[in-house]
């Protein structure tokens, strides 16, 4: 007979092993394999770069894709600039997606189904063509310029599209969503006996909100903010169609090292290091600012 220690710990396993059997196979190995292309150097083989080790065993990587990422300022420039844009635009995501989620979390049971409908309606139809659409509304002669134009805000038209303004509003069209919902998650189990209690308090409406509701609706503040921030941060498809040809961001550089100049190693190098950049910060919030916002009262 098992003993019941032993019981539980195989128990334990049967429902934790596969979590992280199916991490070690699909993050953890992949990762691993990105990190050992970026020690190599590029060649014209398939595929294309040298072996890490050599045929007698030794060790022949180097970071030399490393140090060319971190003192080339092409790269440093869109690693920043990346950084810039997904940050900015997650700031908008969340001004914009908490009115709306709290508007839904407050609304009638009917109205909230409709409304969530309407938030996840664009899910439905392809990515890449709600980015076209975005392309015929602030072209030049697009809708935009035609409407301001109409009612006499603008007399020429003006220059809409591939600019910063255009990937901003991109980007938070397409990201939107992945901020409201974990935000109206979080509000929508909100107890609003709370709130009742704080009205009898003497609390205003406003002091409720800023002392109950908001720091209670920081957890999905957080998850919303990075559902945003991390795929954002290595948007392709947005830059690329509504920033032009001199919108440079990381994405566009992975592709053009991997695809068009064919240097994996220094494709890997520029994933790693935007993995760092973004993973740091990360688990610093996590481990210092989470406990203190989970504690709160």
């Amino acid at each position: 007979m098992i003993p019941s220690a032993t019981a539980n710990a195989l128990r334990r396993a049967l429902v934790v092993g596969p979590p992280y059997l199916w991490l070690l196979a699909f993050f953890v190995a992949p990762f691993a394999i990105v990190i050992a292309i970026s020690l190599t150097d590029p060649a014209v083989r398939a595929p294309p770069y040298t072996p890490l080790l050599a045929a007698d065993g030794a060790f022949q990587g180097d970071l030399d894709n490393y140090a060319t990422v971190l003192g080339d300022s092409y790269y440093a420039a869109a690693l920043l600039d990346s950084l810039r844009i997904a940050a900015v635009a997650t700031f908008f995501c969340l001004l914009l997606g908490y009115p709306m989620a709290y508007a839904i979390a407050r609304a009638a049971p009917a109205a909230k189904l409709a409304l969530l409908l309407a938030v996840m309606l664009p899910f439905w139809t392809s990515f890449l063509i709600r980015v076209y659409a975005w392309i015929g509304l602030l072209n030049s002669n697009g809708h935009i310029n035609e409407w301001l134009i109409a009612l006499g805000v603008i007399e020429e038209p003006l220059a809409l599209l591939y600019t910063d303004f255009a990937v901003y509003i991109g980007i938070v069209y397409a990201y939107l969503p992945f901020m409201v919902l974990p935000i109206f998650a979080v509000l929508e189990r909100l107890d609003r006996a709370l709130l009742d209690a704080a009205a009898d308090l003497g609390a205003r409406p406003w002091q409720a909100f800023v002392r109950v509701t908001l720091p209670l609706s920081f957890p999905g503040i957080a998850a919303g903010s990075l559902l945003v921030f991390i795929p954002a941060i290595g948007e392709f498809v947005i830059p690329e169609l509504l920033g032009g040809s001199d919108f440079v961001m990381v994405g566009r550089v992975l592709w053009t090292e991997a695809f068009s100049n064919r240097d994996w190693p220094m494709a890997a190098a520029v994933a790693v290091a935007l993995l760092v950049l973004v993973v740091a910060p990360v688990a610093w919030l996590d481990r210092k600012v989470a406990p203190k916002v989970m504690a709160r009262p």
